[in-house]
């Protein structure tokens, strides 16, 4: 698929300036004598910034004939070491200061000037301040910290476009994802020998749906601008066939955010309910058409709001800048729902449970492989769980299991000399109709202990919200989701679960292909045709990474840019 790419449209030159009368006055000599001789290469900026002309050194030359360059460059990036390793295997070679690195600037300034369009901290690269220090050169020392200060802006911002502005596991603990952050060094090396526009453009995520995020994100900024979407939908229920001032409002609501088409209808009509179907299918009500109290709620929602999880959003795609496997599975806790992605198409989707809101029971966000399906499944009971089973297990409706693996009787255990914390056995659940599990579980074995599964509480699926479990991620169709996970190494996926499953063994099927899944956390999320949709924030964490992103200066919407 082709990449819709957030490129930099091109921008006028400015005026070049010779730096000889300067230098000359400086009493630099030879310098200044070759400097005089030849004009500085221009450079572009992107529109909006000052009218200043960068003053460089304007003659590539060698560290050895100017000890100084070398000197000042090297204490510049000495706090950094992989810089500092990449400018002692080059022997201190100019990257950004030199004459004939004009497209080198140009990028790297263009990018830097258009850093907030990204959701990113624009002040945190000082644009300003670098520029001020490419004018205020006066020697190869003022050059030296001029190049250390360009490389050292260049890494800040291809760190943070590429994998994030913050430490994810920082602010929210069950954010447990690496981070891909770049190498410095590698990095530099693989900027001095390409063509730096693309490169610059190429550092942000590749994935469609950042992409998509991107204009989004243009797109309610406009909106924004044009004074949001009209006026509020007094708060109520409307359903279809009423008519009045509240339903005109609605209408006006829904034409202003692109669900219905301009229409001048005063009635509650079946145009109108298809609108709100839409939109409720986008926010993740259910989809009855009706204008009920938490519909109208989401509708009068502003587009500044809106634009803040869509910011939130970006940082988070940012974080997951991986390649995501052909095939891959995405389970997006907010939308209570698990996808089988081939493509960037939905091959498969299904409603799931999530953790229970409180802290210790939030499933986790990380990125893994699902390696085996594991059919007729026994359940390991945690130890936080144990004391509200503690009578079922002394009188012998679990089974204990030594170090060793061994079964052990529990009427041969002296439950009194024991607490659920230290009873020496784990304690295990045979596979069967009540099992927690139900029939089959999809393992990725990570530290967390959470897994895909099915479970013997259907009832549960009839939530719209639907945090009710320990950890682990419940499917509401789970034969479904093994046959397609299988349907890629068995001609008769079916047939050969089913066999399996009637066995009432337990048995692993490994995948011969493992499959990567992603757990995330996507209160805004686009689909394929680029649509915006929105969930709740069920545990808060997108309002956390707001204020970190907040406090750590990207200007987000109503608020002033730090």
């Amino acid at each position: 698929m082709r990449r819709e790419s957030p490129e930099t449209p091109a921008v006028p030159p400015l005026a070049p300036r010779r730096l000889g009368a300067r230098l000359r006055k400086a009493g630099l000599g030879a310098v200044a004598a070759f400097g005089s001789a030849l004009a500085l290469a221009p450079l572009t900026i992107a529109a909006g910034l000052p009218a200043t002309t960068l003053l460089l050194t304007p003659a590539p030359m060698q560290a050895q004939a100017f000890p100084a360059f070398r000197q000042a460059l090297a204490e510049g990036v000495a706090a950094d070491s992989a810089l500092a390793a990449f400018y002692r295997e080059t022997n201190f070679e100019a990257v950004w200061t030199g004459a004939e690195h004009a497209t080198r600037r140009t990028a790297l300034v263009s990018a830097l000037s258009r850093a907030r369009e990204h959701g990113l901290p624009g002040d945190r690269y000082d644009l300003q301040g670098l520029l001020s220090a490419f004018e205020a050169v006066e020697s190869e020392r003022d050059r030296g910290f001029a190049e250390a200060r360009a490389s050292q802006a260049f890494m800040q911002y291809a760190r943070d476009i590429s994998s994030g502005v913050l430490e994810p596991g920082a602010v929210i603990s069950q954010i447990v994802r690496e981070v891909p952050r770049p190498d410095a060094r590698q990095m530099m090396h693989d900027f001095a020998g390409a063509e730096p526009v693309s490169f610059i453009r190429n550092l942000a995520p590749s994935s469609p749906e950042y992409a998509r995020l991107f204009h989004a994100k243009r797109e309610l900024e406009a909106t924004i601008a044009r004074g949001g979407w009209g006026p509020r939908v007094p708060v109520g229920s409307l359903s279809p066939g009423q008519e009045g001032q509240s339903v005109i409002a609605l209408r006006n609501r829904l034409i202003a955010m692109g669900y219905m088409p301009r229409l001048a209808t005063a009635s509650y009509d079946a145009t109108m309910q298809r609108a709100v179907q839409r939109f409720q299918e986008a926010h993740g009500l259910e989809p009855n058409g009706i204008a009920n109290n938490a519909t109208i709620s989401a509708i009068n929602v502003e587009p500044q709001e809106r634009l803040r999880s869509v910011v939130v959003a970006l940082e988070r795609e940012r974080w997951t800048n991986i390649e995501r496997g052909e095939r891959h599975i995405m389970v997006n806790l907010t939308d209570f729902h698990v996808r089988i992605m081939d493509d960037d198409q939905v091959t498969f989707v299904t409603p799931s449970i999530i953790g229970q809101r409180e802290s210790n029971r939030q499933t986790p966000e990380f990125s893994d492989h699902m390696t085996y399906i594991e059919i007729n499944p026994d359940w390991t009971i945690p130890r936080s769980l144990l004391a509200g089973r503690w009578g079922a297990i002394a009188s012998g409706r679990y089974e204990l299991i030594d170090a060793r693996g061994n079964r052990v009787s529990p009427f041969s255990v002296d439950f009194s000399r024991y607490t659920p914390r230290t009873l020496p056995f784990n304690v295990r659940q045979p596979p069967g109709p009540g099992n927690p599990l139900g029939e089959v579980k999809f393992m990725f074995p990570n530290p967390y202990a959470i897994y895909l599964h099915d479970t013997p509480e259907r009832h549960l699926f009839r939530n719209t919200v639907r945090t009710h479990s320990a950890g682990c991620v419940r499917l509401n169709d789970p034969q479904e989701f093994a046959y397609e996970l299988l349907s890629r190494q068995f001609a008769d996926p079916v047939t050969h679960y089913q066999h399996i499953l009637r066995s009432g063994q337990q048995t692993r099927v490994y995948l011969e292909n493992p499959v990567p899944i992603h757990i995330v956390y996507r209160t805004a999320f686009t689909s394929v045709t680029g649509e915006l949709n929105y969930r709740d924030d069920v545990y808060g964490r997108d309002a956390r990474i707001y204020d970190a992103l907040r406090n750590a200066g990207v200007p987000m919407p109503g608020l002033p840019a730090s």
